[in-house]
């Protein structure tokens, strides 16, 4: 048995442990953050080429009204956050709140600096690429800098319609009505833009496909199970597996979108430390994928 001071030790290594992990979660959720405002006010504004989402909204309203694209993309994401707040959960809604006030932080501090290029073709590769990098950082630390996503993800867990399409609709829209304001060539290049930004986001954030798989090896499925029900509407299957030196294990698979993984993780570190699991990107679901309906949480 442990001394007192020996637990004392162990539990205080434990707490600093955790601190290190958060601190080194906010700087990794800061830093995507300040990468995406240099690629949209440094790459993108200048050649009048839009991202998608809340951010390509309050892009064609400061074009409309020059109120600052700073003040729009914090301001029309606030109802998406309260939204995200009961779609995924209060730590979410912590790190996605810090990420998008830091997001329109930098996005004064860039606004006044020189301009990267003006040359279209540039600024949709490179911006493409650093806004991917950016927005890859800030979803792989448990953030989001588009309230749209949680919109989506909202109509995913009450219907069956992918999140993944859902977003590319309202970016469809967003670039219609762009054409219709700087004229279809921004507009052709702000789509082209989303797609680099999605290879990108795929190589970073180990898949832009919405759909992940899930595989957790523990002592209690049954728990894990009903703790992925109840927080986050989602039904899992429980196998019986037997490892070659663990011995008799429960095996828990369930399907979510990329934005629940963290999520997913955060909650099985919860439940059981020895859990064992694994992530798989999902390109097809084929039958009927049973959720939780009328649960936000």
């Amino acid at each position: 048995m442990a001394s007192g001071k020996e637990y004392l030790q162990s539990n205080s290594g434990g707490r600093f442990a955790a601190v290190c992990r958060t601190v080194w979660e906010y700087l990794m959720l800061a830093l995507g953050s300040a990468t995406a405002a240099f690629a949209i006010e440094e790459f993108l504004v200048p050649c009048d080429i839009l991202d998608g989402g809340v951010v390509g909204v309050g892009m064609i309203i400061n074009h409309l009204t020059h109120i600052r694209l700073s003040l729009l993309t914090f301001g029309i994401n606030i109802p998406f956050l309260i939204v995200g707040y009961k779609v995924l959960g209060k730590d979410f809604f912590i790190k996605a709140g810090y990420a998008m006030i830091i997001f329109s932080a930098f996005l004064e501090v860039f606004a006044p600096l020189k301009n990267m290029t003006r040359e279209p073709l540039l600024a949709v590769c490179f911006g493409g690429i650093f806004l991917g990098i950016g927005v890859g950082l800030v979803i792989s630390f448990g953030g989001c800098l588009d309230g749209t996503e949680t919109v989506a993800i909202l109509i995913n867990r009450k219907t069956d319609f992918p999140v993944g399409r859902t977003v590319l609709f309202i970016n469809i829209v967003i670039y219609t009505v762009a054409g219709t304001q700087f004229g279809f060539d921004p507009a052709m290049y702000s789509l082209l833009t989303y797609y680099i930004t999605s290879k990108v986001l795929d190589f970073i954030d180990n898949g832009m496909n919405q759909a992940k798989a899930a595989t957790i090896i523990t002592n209690d499925g049954r728990k894990i199970a009903d703790m992925i029900y109840g927080k986050m509407g989602r039904t899992a299957t429980i196998m019986e597996g037997e490892g070659l030196i663990s011995g008799k294990k429960d095996v828990v698979y369930c399907v979510l979108n990329r934005l629940e993984v963290y999520e997913l993780k955060k909650l099985i570190k919860e439940a059981d430390t020895g859990a064992f699991i694994a992530i798989n990107e999902i390109s097809e679901i084929i039958g009927n994928h049973i959720k939780k309906k009328g649960s936000l949480k």
